[in-house]
């Protein structure tokens, strides 16, 4: 974990709220969204999702070193807690046309998930341990705090 990277340098304000394109279907069939590559600021190398999480239950509770990743709620609704070794942010994820991109080196926990949902991770790389950091003093240590 040593070192200057950007993850040292990202903060909540690169976090980002994106739209993600909704075709919704002239006879009233539904709507669907779409992921391509220049949807994201990043190639997907993983995808993976949870679902059936008790509403009392907290996921995540980690930053990472190099991965990117963006959440979306493709159903039901969930908290999604940010911190960048200083300040703190909560944003609300409850739409499936909207996705949270989180850069590296961002603390993030998600909670209060509602019943049903569905929470789809898009990331940057394949699953590696050791680009986690998941001890919240060791988190503001890497940040310079």
């Amino acid at each position: 974990m040593a070192g200057i990277t950007n993850a040292n340098l990202n903060s909540i304000d690169k976090v980002e709220l994106i739209n993600i394109p909704k075709i919704s279907d002239p006879e009233g069939r539904g709507n669907l969204s779409v992921v391509e590559n220049n949807t994201l600021p990043f190639e997907v190398r993983r995808v993976y999702y949870l679902y059936d999480v008790p509403s009392d239950a907290s996921r995540g509770g980690h930053a990472h070193i190099a991965l990117e990743q963006c959440l979306v709620a493709v159903s039901g609704s969930f908290d999604v807690v940010l911190h960048d070794g200083k300040n703190k942010k909560i944003i609300h994820l409850n739409k499936p046309n909207k996705g949270l991109v989180i850069p590296s080196g961002i603390w993030r926990e998600l909670e209060n998930f509602s019943s049903g949902s569905v929470c789809l991770a898009l990331v940057s790389a394949v699953y590696d341990e050791s680009d986690y950091i998941r001890n919240f003093e060791s988190f503001k240590l890497f940040k310079g705090g």
